[in-house]
């Protein structure tokens, strides 16, 4: 029986399957941007975005880490909810200053 290094070696020599890996690490990448910059551009910092999902700072470096290595995926759940949090700050025109108001926060998350 092979290893699972062996078998990933083997498929990655096929032309079709290293293609589709790699289409994937795009696609991975553009998330990851697209990620960073909806948080940047609410400018928010991870802490705040983890109050936002109910979580803590630790966790959202973690999810933002593993979307850039690849190494664990997180659930569609769980980038809904960074998503949505960073949206609604930035579409509401709040920045940083504006999000230590409990109200505020507490109207992103119910909304």
């Amino acid at each position: 029986m092979r290893t699972h290094d062996q078998l990933i070696k083997k498929l990655m020599r096929r032309p079709a399957v290293r293609a589709e890996v790699e289409r994937l690490e795009r696609e991975e990448s553009a998330l990851l941007d697209a990620l960073l910059k909806a948080r940047q551009e609410a400018g928010l910092t991870q802490a705040q975005v983890a109050e936002l999902m109910g979580t803590q700072a630790p966790a959202v470096a973690r999810l933002e880490c593993a979307v850039a290595t690849g190494k664990h995926s997180p659930s569609v759940a769980t980038l809904r909810r960074y998503v949505k949090c960073a949206a609604s700050a930035w579409s509401s025109g709040w920045r940083k200053e504006a999000l230590v108001d409990t109200g505020k926060i507490a109207r992103v998350w119910n909304s």
